[in-house]
């Protein structure tokens, strides 16, 4: 960087100082054509120290301009030497060699590595043409007819502007092809435009005259200081990159073409004005070409739009992890299978997925997704539409197969999902509930395709085809899981809460939140929300809704008020990663104290240890009291004991129910209450019913009770005989 400054503040000086000096010596001579020589050595250090993409463009550059700088000199010494500047002479077939070579490096350079854009060939044609056609009415015609003048000297004076039309055509090309916009870039363009109006300078008047005129040397100067500059610049290396996009109609491109396309009319009028014969065969020849050109560039543009909007439509209709149809596409095209006739249907879900994920992570079963997908993909060559629904949830429309022929495809990809499937390292085994149905309603054979892959999850079949007694009878389960979705939704859930009392007074110390979905009993409807995941979203519901109630009760009975609330975590809640974190932000919503919050594990939930047992642990150091729910009919109470951070104990109901007989049921209930005790855990008696088996209870040393006894699960609990409205 500190090169390039030092070598364009002594250009300036160069350029400044020039004007200065005495005419007609060798000085300038010397300063003019020395200048070039540095300019191109400077060229060759910015190639070696910065190594470019386009290297060999540069190097074809450089070979341009010492060749330019050759011709100089030539025109230089044959004036000293003859006293003058004949033309043509030996430095204008040197010119006319060094611009080619020149304009190769240019297009090499602003070409690149990338691939050919033609948009950007036309843009530079096109300035190109307009360009031209003023060149050749104002500048190249009158030369060309000057009779005076020998033919040979006609064509040297009117090959410099031609040469100068092309590199206009370049300089556009290089400004406007896509790609890092760098200093080296506009430094490149800049000494071209300087180079070019110099050359437009000297071609339109007397060339004895002008090309000594020290003002254009100081141009040319500039136009080397730039060049070099633009090959010293850290930048030159990126010039060329790969362009990721293509030219696109910028504002300042399109009024760029726009005025441009006004050159043949501009002309006519400046022709008209000047009372010259108007040219009309170059005028009418240039309005055309114009015209062809800007039309073809129009034609390409919208061949572009209309294939980015192709693409961006494939993009909204494809899964991005997958690369199948998504549900949009397949809703789509299911919609037109539907009009058409009455296509298969087919939902798969993969079962174990979950653990999957829990297991090795994201990643991993993000790249099982993407094996099923192809396994999937290539038992179907050329057969329906294959789609992923989101998750770990597949579908398949067959638009013109038979019952049996849809059967016997979705029998292959059962067959093809029981193979394992290798996956960064891993053997992993799944397979997937497979419902089939269909219908002539879009939505409804979605709904039946649904319910029978449910019906499939439920019975463990290989696959299960719709039939209207999965609605009625047979498969309850599949139709409860659409409907808790639907009841989710709707807000159709609410809480009751029963007490959990001190002995003997019966005082309400606790309460334990449970969940009611109308008439039905929990029982029904809890299991299917387990194996449908949808625990998960209804467990964060109970579990915000009962915090938002405790803090009301806490701030409507004061000191009355149950000192904790007590809510059920499942096995699949314990499971899903950052659950911890789902309570944490609950507790915090309702700004309630951790120690306030019981929640409830079952034995088997956390017997398998690993991400539940991890998500306890996190809990109990949050503060939140850990308690094991129907203790002693798990796997191994004791010793989960030993490796689960509990509080509370729950002893369950069936220790409580034969209390008073004298036997077995006795001598566990006085066990676990000792085991309680010896570990300093809280015990709670579950299931208690009546008042005898509450005074039994106290006598062995129970403190904490709950059952019908003591009250229902009601909505809202009398504490001490005050109600306070629920929130």
């Amino acid at each position: 960087m500190r090169a390039w400054w030092i070598w364009m503040v002594a250009g300036a000086l160069v350029c400044a100082g020039y004007p200065l000096l005495p005419d007609g010596g060798l000085t300038p001579v010397v300063v003019y054509n020395g200048f070039g020589v540095l300019a191109f050595a400077a060229v060759v250090a910015g190639i070696r120290r910065h190594r470019p993409a386009a290297a060999r463009g540069w190097w074809v550059f450089a070979a341009g301009l010492i060749s330019y700088v050759c011709a100089d000199v030539v025109y230089e010494v044959s004036g000293l030497v003859l006293g003058e500047h004949p033309s043509p002479y030996w430095d204008d077939l040197i010119y006319f060699s060094a611009y080619p070579v020149l304009l190769a490096g240019l297009l090499m350079i602003s070409r690149g590595r990338g691939r050919r854009e033609p948009a950007g060939l036309i843009d530079a044609a096109i300035i190109a043409a307009g360009a031209g056609l003023v060149f050749w009415v104002l500048v190249i015609q009158p030369t060309l007819g000057e009779q005076g003048i020998p033919l040979v000297q006609r064509l040297v004076k009117a090959g410099y502007p031609t040469f100068d039309v092309l590199l206009c055509a370049v300089v556009t090309r290089l400004i406007s092809r896509p790609g890092p916009r760098v200093a080296g870039r506009w430094l490149l363009a800049f000494g071209c435009a300087l180079n070019f109006t110099g050359d437009v300078v000297w071609s339109l008047t007397d060339r004895d005259d002008s090309y000594s005129d020290t003002l254009t040397h100081s141009c040319f100067i500039l136009a080397y200081a730039m060049w070099a500059g633009a090959a010293l610049h850290p930048s030159m290396a990126r010039i060329g990159h790969r362009a990721a996009t293509v030219p696109r109609f910028r504002r300042g491109r399109l009024l760029l073409l726009g005025g441009v396309t006004m050159t043949a009319p501009a002309v006519l009028f400046l022709q008209g004005a000047r009372g010259e014969v108007i040219n009309w065969p170059a005028i009418g020849v240039g309005a055309v070409l114009l015209f062809l050109l800007v039309l073809t560039r129009l034609a390409g543009f919208v061949g572009q739009t209309q294939r980015q909007a192709a693409e961006l439509e494939e993009l909204a209709m494809r899964d991005d992890l997958t690369g199948l149809a998504n549900r949009r596409r397949f809703e789509l095209r299911l919609r037109a299978a539907v009009a058409a006739g009455s296509p298969q249907v087919c939902l798969l879900d993969l079962n174990g997925f979950k653990r999957v994920n829990d297991r090795h992570g994201h990643a991993v079963g993000d790249h099982l997704l993407v094996a099923v997908a192809a396994r999937l993909s290539s038992e179907l060559p050329g057969e329906g539409l294959l789609a992923r629904m989101g998750g770990d949830e597949f579908a398949l429309l067959l638009a013109d197969a038979s019952a049996a022929e849809g059967d016997a495809v979705i029998d292959r990809l059962a067959g093809a999902l029981r193979r394992p499937f290798a996956v960064d390292g891993h053997e992993l085994l799944v397979s997937a509930a497979i419902g089939v149905a269909d219908g002539a309603d879009p939505v409804e054979v979605l709904r039946r395709a649904d319910v029978a892959m449910y019906a499939a999850k439920t019975s463990q079949a290989r696959f299960r085809r719709y039939a209207v007694e999965l609605d009625d009878r047979a498969d309850e389960e599949a139709r409860l899981g659409a409907e808790l979705r639907s009841a989710l939704d709707a807000g159709q859930f609410h809480l009751v809460y029963q007490p959990i009392v001190a002995l003997p007074d019966g005082r309400i110390r606790y309460v334990e939140a449970l969940v009611r979905w109308g008439r039905r009993s929990p029982a029904a409807f809890i299991p299917v929300a387990e194996r449908n995941g949808l625990i998960v979203e209804l467990g964060e519901w109970i579990l915000r809704a009962a915090c938002d109630q405790f803090v009301a009760w806490q701030a409507g009975y004061g000191d009355r008020a149950p000192e904790r609330i007590s809510v059920n975590v499942s096995a699949r809640q314990l499971a899903e990663p950052g659950f911890a974190g789902v309570v944490a932000d609950a507790l915090a919503r309702a700004g309630m104290d951790p120690s306030s919050l019981i929640v409830e594990v079952t034995e088997t939930a956390v017997f398998g240890g690993g991400v539940a047992v991890a998500a306890v642990e996190e809990l109990h150091r949050m503060g939140v009291r850990i308690a094991l729910d129907d203790f002693g009919t798990g796997h191994s109470s004791l010793g989960l004991l030993q490796t689960v951070p509990v509080d509370v104990l729950k002893v369950d109901k069936s220790f409580v129910d034969n209390l008073a007989l004298a036997g077995r049921h006795a001598v566990i209930a006085t066990a676990l209450i000792q085991v309680s005790d010896g570990l300093g855990l809280t015990a709670v008696a579950e299931g208690v019913e009546t008042a005898e088996q509450a005074a039994l209870l106290h006598d062995l040393g129970y403190r904490f009770a709950q059952g019908y006894h003591f009250g229902r699960p009601v909505s809202q609990p009398a504490f001490d005989g005050v109600e306070v409205p629920a929130r």
